[in-house]
């Protein structure tokens, strides 16, 4: 039995600790939160319950794997203070806010020797998981375009005044919060990007967020081909779509719904497109909605690994990728911003 902490009891750390719960390999050992308990709708939790990371570590309640569901301003230090301890970790997304901060928590897990495992869990879609295949048995032959889609609606039912979404410190932005596992998917198909470019605006969210809303971007594939990202909460009421368009020598796919979750179109030289299972829907927080209900193959891709039946799904340094990426594309944005702030 995988014996289970979880840190951070917001929507998705519940999700984690019910997860944990229905897997009958895994065990919830212990909880931690900032917030009263009761405030948290947690009055009748049969674990112990601590209100802060160093309490439950010094508690000395025997735990395997500590998973990290923080605002993500406090994902790469809690999770070093858990390798610290020895602990496996399971970071939500993104696993940093910055390429430094995910470099050493990559360094404290070979130096303790333990497993990271990254929380990018539309890889376990249907669609993605053939999209892999595709991709990996070269049938579209070379790529020549992709583009990704991303348009959600995010506006003061998820910005609310005190909470950590929206400030810079604690979300550090779109891409990081919103977008990171679509960007994880592009990275996961087609590798690193070069030669980025962009256009960033803040349209609906001035007096909401520290960031821009909205952005253009376009850029080149290390491996050949190029790419372009279309992003954007500041559609109206109800997410749009996040989509995946690829071009290619042998044939033309596109992936769509509003979470990637359904395929609308494949054109592959000599191929017959299989029949794919159903996607999850998407993680539903009321006003709002996330991204798939996969949480449950999280933790079993946990037990199985530490049970060494498999490997893990996205690793550490997929998961630093990604950060890259991300810091990246914001450096662009930054440029550009501070080249019109001394325009003015």
């Amino acid at each position: 039995m995988i014996k289970f902490a979880v840190v951070g009891q917001g929507h998705i750390g519940k999700r984690h600790a019910e997860m944990i719960r229905r897997n009958p390999e895994a065990e919830l050992v212990a909880v931690c939160d900032v917030l009263p308990k009761e405030e948290l709708g947690l009055k009748d939790l049969e674990v112990p319950y601590f209100s802060s990371i160093d309490d439950m570590f010094n508690s000395g309640i025997d735990i395997d794997v500590v998973n990290i569901c923080t605002p993500n301003g406090f994902h790469a230090e809690y999770a070093i203070k858990a390798l610290a301890k020895k602990h496996h970790v399971v970071i939500e997304k993104p696993i940093a806010l910055s390429k430094k901060d995910a470099e050493m928590i990559v360094f404290k897990s070979l130096e303790v020797s333990k497993h990271v495992f990254c929380v990018m869990q539309n890889r376990y879609s249907p669609p993605s998981v053939w999209l892999k295949e595709v991709v990996t048995d070269n049938l579209l032959g070379d790529i020549y375009m992709v583009q990704l889609n991303c348009y959600w609606n995010r506006d003061d039912r998820y910005y609310k005044p005190g909470n950590w979404h929206g400030d810079h410190k604690l979300d550090g932005g779109t891409l990081f919060t919103q977008f990171s596992h679509f960007i994880d998917i592009m990275y996961w198909l087609f590798g690193d990007i070069a030669n980025i470019r962009g256009n960033f605006k803040d349209f609906l969210h001035h007096d909401l967020t520290d960031f821009e809303d909205s952005g253009v971007v376009t850029f080149d594939f290390v491996n050949g081909g190029m790419g372009s990202l279309n992003y954007s909460t500041a559609v109206w009421d109800t997410n749009l779509e996040s989509s995946i368009t690829i071009v290619g020598e042998k044939g033309t796919i596109k992936v769509a719904g509003q979470y990637m979750n359904e395929v609308v179109y494949c054109h592959i030289k000599d191929y017959d497109m299989p029949e794919l299972a159903p996607s999850n829907p998407p993680n539903d927080y009321g006003a709002y909605k996330g991204s798939a209900q996969n949480h449950h193959l999280v933790i079993q891709n946990v037990v199985e690994k530490l049970e060494q039946k498999c490997s893990i799904t996205t690793n550490v340094l997929e998961g630093l990728k990604v950060i890259d990426i991300i810091e990246r594309i914001y450096q662009v944005r930054d440029a550009q911003w501070l080249k019109k702030k001394s325009s003015k």
